[in-house]
């Protein structure tokens, strides 16, 4: 059973897509089965990966919007054990068409289900935001991880997304 892994804080430049690429590279590098999901419209996670942007490639915003399944998105990378689903700039407009969506905050953890046996870890790559993206990874997710910056305003930001988690604790994934 794969244990879910986000990465997330609201705010940019702190080290959230190097990291989740490094740790989900290094988990791959040991011969563990992981997949990388790249959650994020800038898609920085995927073309540090080696992937090129591709508005034609399955990616993220098709699973999210149910276009595709995540086995039809996913993609094979260099590292041997290490899989990807990739993301594209259009994963911004999920946010819009997201709002009036049936089980909009859980579309990303029921498209994990049928992955979670085959991988041991699955990392979930956040945008800069909090927003339905990041919503849906916190809810598909088994824990979190928040890198950070040690200054004042990185600590304002990390109380927000705290209450943010709390709240999705107590209404919609009560193991995170």
């Amino acid at each position: 059973m794969a244990h879910v892994v986000a990465f997330a804080n609201q705010k940019g430049g702190v080290g959230k897509t190097t990291t989740a690429i490094n740790l989900a590279s290094s988990l791959a590098a040991a011969e563990v089965n992981t997949l990388l999901i790249d959650c994020d419209p800038q898609s920085n996670a995927s073309s540090g990966m080696g992937f090129v942007k591709d508005p034609e490639r399955l990616s993220t915003y098709h699973l999210l919007t149910g276009l595709a399944t995540i086995e039809q998105a996913l993609q094979v990378t260099e590292l041997e054990q290490l899989w990807l689903v990739p993301s594209h700039k259009n994963l911004i407009g999920a946010n819009v068409e997201l709002v009036e969506a049936d089980r909009r905050e859980f579309r990303l953890r029921d498209a994990l289900e049928s992955m979670r046996e085959r991988f041991h870890f699955i990392v979930l790559d956040c945008p800069p935001a909090l927003d339905f993206l990041t919503l849906n990874a916190l809810v598909a997710a088994d824990s979190v991880l928040i890198p950070m910056q040690a200054e004042y305003f990185a600590l304002e930001g990390i109380s927000e997304l705290l209450d943010t988690i709390e709240r999705i604790r107590v209404a919609l994934n009560p193991h995170l």
